[in-house]
């Protein structure tokens, strides 16, 4: 299954919620990015971007996620001559939306994602999911949210092998307000599959600058059980980037 039917699948299942556009309560967009450049002895260019967005309605609450990770490095190839090769070549979206029941704490949700990772043991990774969602609280500094349910899961290997299967997908999101100035996040999620199990954890911290403008620590950690023997199971991602809040 291609890429072109995973947003085909995506839009079906998020298309419901057209009906509430008249009735929008909140709409949030930031964009992220972070850049580091070095030269003289070693010469590395990284590039981090990242859009999220969180549209609250009547009848629906949705999520949006589009990141992208480049990086290139300077090395010493097999003839000891030094080169500038691409390390990390990384996109991933992702959209979640939530039916409130009668009970807005209670919701269905509806969860599609794609990743290209150049340098893992996948061409692509990308999963359809649906069942259960539920905030546990909702405070003015503090707020917790899980979903869990089944879904299909389907990649193509380094080796162009067509893989997938069933899968449960479960996901917790907690946000602390530190501060007026300060956010703490945590995201964590995991698709458990008999071909392979996916996992996804987030820590970040952010600071604001002034109204619209933020600094942000992350720590991403991403983890697959079953990859290529020259593949490392765990891919770590630490950042420092500027958020910028549109709306």
């Amino acid at each position: 299954m291609k890429l072109h039917t995973l947003l085909i699948l995506s839009s079906m299942a998020l298309a419901a919620n057209a009906q509430d556009a008249d009735a929008q309560k909140d709409f949030t967009l930031d964009g992220e990015l972070g850049v580091i450049i070095t030269s003289g002895n070693t010469e590395t260019t990284s590039l981090k971007g990242r859009l999220s967005s969180h549209h609250e309605m009547t009848n629906w609450s949705n999520d949006y996620v589009l990141e992208a990770l480049y990086k290139q490095d300077e090395i010493t190839n097999d003839s000891d001559v030094q080169e500038t090769q691409t390390t990390a070549q990384k996109f991933f979206v992702s959209a979640q939306g939530n039916y409130k029941l009668e009970n807005p704490e209670n919701r269905l949700f509806a969860f599609a994602s794609y990743e290209d990772d150049r340098f893992s043991s996948f061409n692509y990774q990308a999963t359809i999911a649906g069942g259960w969602n539920s905030s546990l609280w909702d405070h003015d500094n503090s707020k917790f949210s899980y979903s869990i349910g089944p879904g299909y899961s389907f990649a193509d290997t380094d080796e162009d092998k067509d893989v997938g299967g069933m899968i449960v997908r479960g996901a917790i999101d907690y946000q602390w307000m530190i501060s007026e100035t300060a956010n703490f996040k945590q995201l964590l999620s995991t698709e458990v599959g008999s071909e392979n199990t996916k996992s996804k954890s987030e820590t970040a911290l952010s600071a604001k600058i002034n109204g619209s403008m933020s600094m942000k620590l992350s720590l991403i950690l991403n983890h697959n059980t079953d990859v290529a023997d020259d593949v490392k199971n765990l891919d770590t991602e630490t950042a420092v980037t500027l958020v910028y809040t549109f709306f």
